[in-house]
């Protein structure tokens, strides 16, 4: 007697839905907006900083998380999010020991994260120096540049302290762009527009 397929696949699909369940996320007040954090049971997978409203807050995280569900923190996001309402009072925030999903991020890029995680508050960086401390050679700069722009979870991997060469600020994909870039460097005691001046 053979078993019956659909029964296999019935229980199956019911065991995957046991281990993914939905991720969670929840929308928080800080000093100059609404953040927005996602996780779930590996760690943080998306951040999302200040933007105007609560709602705005939503929308970017359910575009970047689909089908997350509103939750109470656990008890590390809850320090993730006690942090970042420090940080955007201006009071230094490590962030290095949470735990973050980088999804299907490649090697490479999972270790320009590791190391831009190395940069504490109130220090930069810039791509092309990510990239030599890694032992690329030039050409990796770029690649570096590529996964800042991709980070899902900015402040917590601070992608706003790895800056362009020279020092300039180079690109910022979050809402507000270089203008915020330069608002959370002057938080921590960096004045980018000082440095700027000099070349």
């Amino acid at each position: 007697m053979t078993h019956d397929p659909r029964v296999r696949h019935y229980c199956r699909m019911n065991s995957d839905a046991i281990r993914d369940p939905a991720p969670s996320y929840f929308v928080f007040e800080v000093v100059g907006g609404f953040c927005g954090i996602a996780w779930d049971s590996e760690g943080v997978t998306r951040f999302c900083l200040p933007v105007g409203s609560a709602s705005e807050a939503t929308r970017m995280l359910l575009r970047r998380v689909p089908g997350a569900v509103p939750a109470t923190p656990t008890s590390e996001v809850a320090q993730i999010i006690a942090a970042a309402e420090r940080y955007f009072t201006g009071e230094a925030a490590d962030f290095a020991r949470f735990k973050v999903v980088l999804g299907d991020q490649g090697e490479f890029f999972q270790r320009i994260y590791a190391a831009a995680r190395r940069v504490g508050w109130g220090q930069t960086t810039t791509y092309g120096a990510l990239a030599k401390e890694l032992g690329g050679g030039p050409e990796a700069a770029r690649e570096v540049g590529q996964a800042m722009a991709q980070n899902p979870v900015p402040l917590i991997i601070p992608c706003h302290r790895v800056l362009a060469a020279g020092g300039k600020v180079g690109g910022f994909s979050a809402p507000g762009g270089a203008a915020t870039k330069i608002r959370m460097l002057e938080l921590e005691g960096v004045r980018l527009q000082a440095q700027q001046s000099l070349f």
